[in-house]
């Protein structure tokens, strides 16, 4: 029996679980309100309940699933409203942070939402409310009704600034029969490198084509880098360390590593940045617990003689901390999470170190290595004294700091061809 009969069995089952997991589907969304009180509001949009009337045609829908993915949007969304000034955009997230990301980025200028669970009647009440002229999903959001409903409907669904790492695709092939239906239904990939599209294509997506990477087309706000400005002021004449985007387990590595480089850079501070805004006390309590002399970036203070790390628990500020830096090290990549994106260091001329798990952004790091712009470490001991060495050498840094910019720079560019791509009709269905 070929896929193509198979997939409404794989897809009922599919369903069927989902509705057999609500009850732990409520239970997860109790657990993390309780550590984010934000994920107890709008929880009606979650499974398709809007408030007020629909909303006015012609409308453009994207779908950012959290805050990376909304801040790589952003020329996006700029590139879509300046060719169709008369759509409305709706933006939609999974996660609170990704919503008050797009507040931060587009204030009411954009409409937002949360996008509901791939239950059947919650993706058609979603459809129903807001009628989108095309949805276009970032990166690597697929859900199997959302996508097979909006096919039945006639609306055109992109998957752009599409990823898909081995080990993603290695998964995916494990349910290779619901999957390669999903993805063959999707109107287009706009892939980011020719690597991503090859397996897309693999899993049975159409009319895949490599656009580049998204996150290269990101400014970096002046406002922002005033207030990097401002911040490294504050700091006086200390050599500054970034830890951007840790996850849980590598600020305990950073912390017991830190001695080494102190030792060599006795003005070290350590700016530590957790990935996610409920782990910020959780980082506090760990300096506490290891007698680190540390300060809270919220506390807006001047940054004490004696302090060692500046804990970063600010929401939107992840160019300001680049720009306050000397070097920056990418979280995520030391402990096997993936690694986060380093197109923001390079944006604002930064040298940056990245671990050994980097599978979530494999090209752009290895192009990023290749030009000269970032290191790998192995370890965290390999990364406090590859960071004491560059911290000690201002031309190393300059120079890994102007080819960092320059890769960034050349790189641009995939926001205005994918937009230019598009057929967005005039009107309503």
């Amino acid at each position: 029996m070929n896929i193509t009969r198979l997939a409404p069995i794989f897809r009922f089952a599919y369903g069927l679980l989902l509705y057999l997991a609500l009850p732990f589907v409520l239970l997860r969304l109790g657990w993390r309100a309780r550590r984010q009180p934000q994920y107890a509001q709008h929880m009606g949009e979650r499974f398709g309940f809007y408030h007020g009337d629909s909303v006015p045609q012609p409308l453009i829908w994207l779908h950012a699933v959290s805050v990376g993915e909304t801040r790589a949007a952003e020329p996006l969304v700029q590139a879509l409203r300046t060719k169709y000034p008369g759509h409305q955009i709706l933006l939609t997230h999974m996660t609170p942070t990704g919503r008050d990301a797009g507040l931060s980025l587009f204030g009411n200028d954009v409409r937002r939402c949360y996008l509901p669970y791939d239950y059947s009647g919650a993706v058609r009440r979603f459809l129903d409310h807001f009628r989108p002229q095309i949805g276009l999903l970032m990166e690597t959001e697929i859900w199997p009704n959302l996508v097979h409903t909006c096919k039945a409907r006639g609306v055109p669904l992109h998957l752009v600034n599409a990823r898909l790492s081995e080990k993603s695709f290695a998964n995916y092939q494990r349910m290779h029969a619901l999957i390669a239906d999903t993805f063959g239904k999707l109107t287009a990939v706009a892939a980011q490198t020719a690597a991503d599209a090859q397996r897309f294509t693999a899993l049975g997506a159409q009319h895949v084509s490599v656009f580049g990477n998204l996150k290269f087309d990101v400014e970096p706000p002046p406002a922002l880098l005033a207030e990097g400005a401002r911040l490294r002021a504050n700091m006086g004449k200390r050599q500054v360390l970034l830890a951007a985007s840790t996850r849980d387990g590598e600020e305990q590595l950073l912390i017991e590593h830190q001695c080494h480089a102190i030792k060599e850079l006795p003005n070290l501070l350590l700016v530590m940045v957790p990935r996610h805004p409920q782990r910020f006390d959780e980082v506090a309590a760990l300096l506490d617990k290891h007698g680190v002399r540390y300060q809270r970036r919220s506390e807006n203070a001047a940054i004490r003689a004696g302090t060692q790390v500046l804990l970063g628990d600010s929401m939107g500020e992840m160019f300001a901390y680049y720009a306050a830096c000397d070097v920056a090290f990418i979280g995520g990549s030391l402990l096997p999470f993936g690694g986060q994106n380093l197109i923001e260091a390079c944006a604002v001329e930064k040298p940056a170190l990245v671990g050994p798990y980097t599978y979530n952004f494999a090209d752009a790091t290895e192009d990023a290595i290749a030009a000269g712009a970032t290191l790998r470490v192995i370890d965290a001991a390999d990364l406090a004294r590859k960071a004491a060495a560059l911290l000690s050498h201002p031309a190393l840094r300059q120079r890994m700091g102007s080819a960092a910019l320059q890769f960034s720079q050349t790189h641009r560019g995939a926001a205005k061809k994918l937009v230019e791509t598009l057929r967005i009709p005039d009107g309503g269905h």
